[in-house]
């Protein structure tokens, strides 16, 4: 195990966290053994078709920053008991973006910002933000946090069915080919993986602040949980607008075509923990314990969906070894963000082939002896 001083945070050793040490070290050798196989040049794997789109489509608008190998830490009882790798490294989070979005969703819900989640958005957003059509005019602040909006348009070049049919974690639409444009639902009647519609939640949120969502971030969350201050969080080249008389630029939710969360390890882990702590912070609260309830609240169309957190529910687990009061944040590379309630334990593991995620969450349950 890697052995540093963590500012800020208590560590123990695996015997009194409950967990068994050689057991322990199998778990690091094993993340360390599963590497990824996703270029470290990042922008040489979107460039690569990563994700199967065709240029121009799918060229990238964002910035892009080279991965490292492996890191990752575990924090049972909110101490820290193991780390490899490089674990203040900022490198890209890919989907993990979305989870920090559902937070900064959660902060306009605590402050009455947004006073109903089941309201249209077009109610707090300007006319021309895309939510005038007859498809999008009745889309719901839940709708498109759950991705069951089925919004329809372009947004910064990309249009809505450029993830059309997308499969993740394997959950998938029609069998049809990812990008093969489809008819559309009635909004809150189909769920779709689509970075296009969580772009626009980016951009609607943003709306009601009227300040740019980092800021929001910073202040209200990352800042008072002690997070470093490394993280960065990008849009693309277009993505800039003025609101209120501001010139601010719209962050993605997700590094799909460039940009999205850059974030440590270290701070990651801060917020899987605030997550475990059901919002509150050094006996503060962040959060509501409402909010985390309701995000992590499984969707009516996607049981194994909350608010941009995946779940690990009864019946269609996605982790099967992992307790079903786990939930993740889950980005491709694969990072994962990993809280589980009932063992009171939050692990962050980077850079892991995704074929190797069910047998590193297996060996993490299997090290736990009480």
């Amino acid at each position: 195990m890697d052995q540093k001083t963590f500012e800020g945070w208590d560590t123990i050793d695996a015997e009194e966290a409950g967990l068994d040490a050689d057991a322990l070290e199998q778990i690091i050798d094993y993340a360390r053994g599963n590497e990824s196989t996703m270029n470290r040049d990042i922008g040489q794997a979107l460039a690569d078709g990563h994700f199967g789109e065709p240029w121009p489509i799918g060229e990238v608008v964002g910035p892009v920053k080279n991965r490292a190998g492996p890191s990752g830490l575990l924090l049972r009882r909110g101490k820290i008991v193991a780390s490899w790798g490089d674990v203040d490294r900022v490198d890209m989070t890919f989907s993990i973006s979305k989870s920090y979005l559902s937070l900064c969703a959660g902060i306009a819900v605590d402050d009455g910002l947004i006073p109903d989640i089941d309201a249209p958005v077009r109610e707090l957003v300007r006319p021309g933000c895309g939510f005038d059509s007859p498809q999008n005019r009745d889309i719901t602040w839940r709708q498109l946090l759950q991705l069951t909006s089925e919004w329809e348009g372009t947004m910064w070049d990309k249009p809505d069915w450029i993830d059309h049919n997308r499969v993740v974690m394997g959950q998938a639409g029609n069998g049809a080919p990812k990008g093969q444009k489809r008819d559309l639902h009635r909004p809150g009647t189909h769920w779709e993986y689509n970075d296009v519609r969580v772009n626009v939640a980016s951009l609607a949120l943003m709306h009601v602040f009227e300040r740019p969502l980092p800021e929001v971030l910073k202040e209200r969350i990352m800042d008072p949980i002690g997070a470093s201050e490394t993280w960065q969080w990008h849009g693309y080249e277009k993505s800039w607008i003025e609101i209120a008389g501001r010139k601010m630029q719209a962050v993605s939710g997700g590094a799909h075509w460039g940009g999205g969360l850059w974030i440590s390890t270290m701070d990651h882990a801060r917020v899987g923990q605030l997550m475990l702590n059901k919002g509150v912070w050094n006996g503060v609260r962040i959060l509501s314990e409402r909010w985390i309830e309701t995000i992590t609240t499984p969707c009516d169309l996607n049981p194994v969906y909350g608010m941009l957190w995946w779940l690990n529910t009864d019946g269609s687990p996605i982790y099967p070894a992992a307790s079903r009061s786990s939930f993740f944040g889950i980005g491709v590379g694969t990072n994962l963000l990993w809280v589980d309630p009932d063992n009171d334990m939050v692990v962050v593991a980077r850079w892991i082939e995704g074929d190797a995620i069910n047998g590193f969450t297996e060996r993490v349950m299997a090290s736990l002896i009480q």
